[in-house]
């Protein structure tokens, strides 16, 4: 039997993420970006965060750079924690990234290659080859049902929503599953934070657009706090209620708010500033499982923020429109 791991077990990694918590995009260092008069001076700020070049300062060079940053993080991350499933905890959701390019550039006859993250579990390069041959053996048994149900969805009704409702369910429960083996309350209680704020994004959509229960059914996940079944019934008006004293109450209260039109964007803010105040409390715990996670979270918000702050200084937008679309900061 495996050692049970505790906070002792995560000593060195622990002093190791408090140092590195030192580079990451600050609030400060985001608003120098903001300022720079173009993307490349904006650029140079990330030297500060140990960022090296980028390959080319344009929407596939920063992609490029981003991925590789990524990547790297998590290999040396899984190689020093002492529970690597940690860290697995967030790389499904680059497997199941994968798996909706694949099969969408199947149903249209083109090639995914282009489209995938080799940030997962699994290689992309053998997730793409095994797709195409059919042979999933490799992969766990979630994923590859996930896939060959989400395949045949697609085939047979050509809606590529329902595919994705399909492989949104098994990632999801993959991530809990993986939290939940891991131990960690902590890590358990992100994922299942997660679930609610998916839910509470898919329930203001399907009020906006009057959908019934039906796709309620397809859409809304198991495994948050907040019932399916309260969800499945619940009115625009029911919407602050059901997340009341919940760390989504102020995005339920934006969501009611946009129901009858108008831009999501500082609803969709608040459902990811939510997770990151949840994340924020590692930063209060000295040694544990806790800075691992909370730094993981991040490094992934913060590769996030410089994808919107560069590309959308090369787009020409102004320095309000970017800030909008940036979240809360974890430091």
């Amino acid at each position: 039997m495996a050692k049970r791991l505790n906070e002792y077990d995560y000593l060195y990694i622990s002093a190791r993420i408090h140092t590195l918590e030192t580079k990451l995009l600050t609030r400060e260092r985001m608003e120098r970006m903001l300022s720079a008069r173009t993307a490349g001076e904006a650029a140079r700020v990330l030297s500060e965060c140990g960022f090296g070049d980028f390959p080319a300062l344009t929407p596939a060079g920063i992609e490029e750079g981003l991925n590789r940053a990524r990547l790297a993080l998590f290999d040396e991350l899984r190689r020093d924690a002492p529970d690597p499933n940690l860290v697995d905890v967030f790389r499904v959701k680059y497997d199941y990234h994968n798996a909706k390019a694949l099969l969408k550039a199947e149903a249209v006859g083109r090639d995914a290659s282009s489209l995938l993250l080799d940030a997962g579990r699994y290689p992309a390069g053998q997730l793409r080859e095994d797709f195409t041959q059919r042979n999933l053996e490799r992969y766990s048994p979630a994923f590859r049902q996930a896939v060959v149900q989400a395949r045949d969805t697609l085939a047979s009704s050509g809606d590529p929503q329902a595919a994705d409702f399909i492989l949104d369910r098994a990632y999801y429960e993959e991530m809990l599953q993986a939290a939940q083996a891991s131990g960690s309350a902590f890590l358990e209680g992100y994922v299942r934070l997660s679930i609610d704020g998916a839910n509470l994004r898919s329930l203001v959509r399907a009020l906006r657009m009057g959908k019934g229960a039906d796709f309620l059914q397809r859409a809304l996940l198991p495994g948050g706090d907040v019932p399916l079944d309260r969800l499945l019934t619940a009115g625009g008006g029911e919407l602050p209620a059901l997340f009341a004293r919940t760390p989504l109450e102020e995005a339920a209260q934006a969501g009611a708010e946009t129901l009858g039109g108008g831009p999501l964007t500082q609803f969709e803010r608040l459902c990811d500033n939510a997770l990151t105040a949840y994340l924020s409390q590692a930063r209060r715990v000295p040694f544990g499982e806790h800075p691992l996670i909370g730094y993981l979270y991040a490094k992934e918000s913060e590769l996030t923020a410089i994808r919107v702050i560069l590309t959308g200084q090369l787009a020409g937008l102004d320095t309000e429109t970017i800030r909008e679309r940036l979240r809360d900061s974890y430091v």
